[in-house]
């Protein structure tokens, strides 16, 4: 089965400025697919391309098997869009922006009344359906937002920083309405919050000066961090030094490091080599020298670390 969203050799230039370079990747249906990269990569104009709210200079975007350039209105009604910023009409209520919005899309009186009830439960906008947008606070005219692009339900939804602006509970809810949606839709969702990539995303793609540089699950990408097998412990009434020479004894280690801690409390991170598993070689050290060990644990990877290093270098550029 086809993926819902298919991009093959996406570009874009403005004037002299390549904001996109041949970007391809595919989203299946099922997939939440974090789209990264740094503020000038191109992450916006791809976005705003795969919506037909920007055209293309070159090659190809299929939603839901429609071109996007000689099907547009056919591409454009499998979408749900929440463009950054979530750009409102300031002196329309939610209550007329969504039956403005149904009317748009063609739904029946009872539809529009079923899925408005849905979205405004869902999206937690009861208490203001009923004021000017003008007055919401930058959290509200988010969720706002995010309840007219789902009003239609879509088999696809582009969300460009859909947590802007939110408080920490706020995030909580659109996240697990992100991943309850997740079954029957393809999703792409860009975000400079890499906690969210491990909260809803099955998979990322970075994009760095408008090339795609890296696509995997966050496991995947996270795994090309240093801190990937790393062990990280705290050891009581062991000073750095005295720890330092033992630990990097241990065949499997590379590298110590170490951080401050409170008096008495020695925390170190060690580094395999080829991020090989260590876990077993370090407890057995540990046991050996007869050290009191407070914590032990074996770290994944820090996607932060992976981003950082992939990105380093790039340009400003198209947003």
């Amino acid at each position: 089965m086809a993926a819902l969203i298919e991009i093959e050799g996406l570009s874009k230039r403005f004037g002299d400025l390549l904001a996109v370079d041949d970007v391809s990747f595919a989203v299946d249906r099922g997939d939440v697919l974090g789209f990264l990269g740094p503020n000038g990569a191109g992450k916006t104009t791809t976005m705003r391309m795969i919506t037909g709210f920007l055209n293309h200079d070159g090659g190809r975007i299929s939603v839901c098997g429609h071109d996007v350039t000689s099907e547009d209105i056919a591409a454009k009604t499998a979408i749900g869009y929440l463009p950054e910023g979530a750009p409102l009409y300031g002196d329309m209520t939610p209550r007329a922006l969504l039956a403005f919005v149904a009317s748009v899309r063609g739904m029946s009186a009872s539809r529009a009344r079923e899925r408005t009830d849905w979205a405004v439960s869902r999206l937690g906008i009861e208490s203001v359906f009923d004021q000017p947008m003008d007055t919401l606070s930058k959290g509200y005219k988010r969720r706002v937002g995010l309840a007219q692009a789902l009003l239609h339900d879509p088999e696809v939804l582009i969300l460009d920083e859909p947590t802007d602006g939110l408080d920490p509970n706020q995030k909580h809810e659109v996240r697990s309405l992100i991943a309850d949606m997740a079954q029957d839709k393809a999703i792409i969702i860009s975000t400079h919050i890499l906690e969210e990539v491990d909260a809803v995303c099955s998979r990322a793609v970075i994009i760095s000066r408008g090339k795609l540089v890296a696509d995997g699950t966050p496991i995947e990408l996270a795994a090309r961090s240093r801190y990937h097998n790393a062990v990280t412990l705290t050891l009581r009434g062991i000073g750095a030094l005295e720890a330092q020479s033992s630990l990097a004894s241990i065949s499997g280690v590379a590298e110590v490091a170490f951080s401050d801690n409170e008096t008495g409390v020695t925390r170190c991170t060690l580094f395999p080599k080829a991020s090989a598993a260590i876990i077993a070689e370090v407890s057995a050290h540990v046991s050996s020298v007869g050290w009191e060990v407070d914590q032990m644990w074996v770290e994944s990877g820090r996607l932060e670390e992976v981003f950082r290093n992939i990105t380093t270098g790039a340009s400003a550029g198209a947003k």
